[in-house]
C-alpha cells in the first residue's frame, strides 16, 4: 500500500480517484440542473423549459430585462411626484421583500410595510 508521506494516509488508486471524478462531476450536473429547474420556475414561460437551458437563459435575461425597464419607468414616475431617490430604493426594497414573503408562503400572506402603503 502506497502512503503519502506527510499525513501517512494511503494514496488513491487510479480507480478510486476516477470513481470520484466521476461523482463530483454527477453532483456539479445535479446542482446546474436544479439551478435551472428554480429558474425555470421564477421566469415566466419557462414552464415545462428546464431542459432547454438556452431557452432558459434567454428567458431569464429577457425577463430581467424587462424587471430592470419597469423598475426604471417606476422611479421616473416616484421622482416626476418628487420623491427621493433613497425613498425610492428603500419603497422598492420593501416591496420586493413583501413579494418575496409572500411567495413563500406560497402567495396567501403579504407582509406590510408601512412605506408601501404611504406612510412615512
Amino acid at each position: 500500500m502506497n502512503f503519502d508521506g506527510a499525513n501517512d494516509k494511503p494514496r488513491l488508486t487510479a480507480e478510486q480517484k476516477k470513481k470520484n471524478h466521476i461523482e463530483s462531476e454527477k453532483k456539479r450536473r445535479e446542482a446546474i440542473r436544479a439551478g435551472f429547474e428554480k429558474l425555470a420556475a421564477i421566469v415566466p414561460g419557462c414552464e415545462g423549459q428546464a431542459r432547454s437551458e438556452a431557452i432558459v437563459l434567454q428567458k431569464t435575461v429577457q425577463f430581467l430585462q424587462e424587471q430592470l425597464a419597469q423598475k426604471d419607468k417606476l422611479r421616473q414616475q416616484a421622482f416626476e411626484q418628487g420623491m427621493s431617490e433613497g425613498d425610492f430604493e428603500q419603497v422598492y426594497r420593501d416591496i420586493e421583500r413583501d413579494a418575496q414573503v409572500a411567495a413563500a408562503n406560497g402567495g396567501s400572506g403579504k407582509a406590510s410595510s408601512s412605506k408601501t402603503e404611504g406612510g412615512s
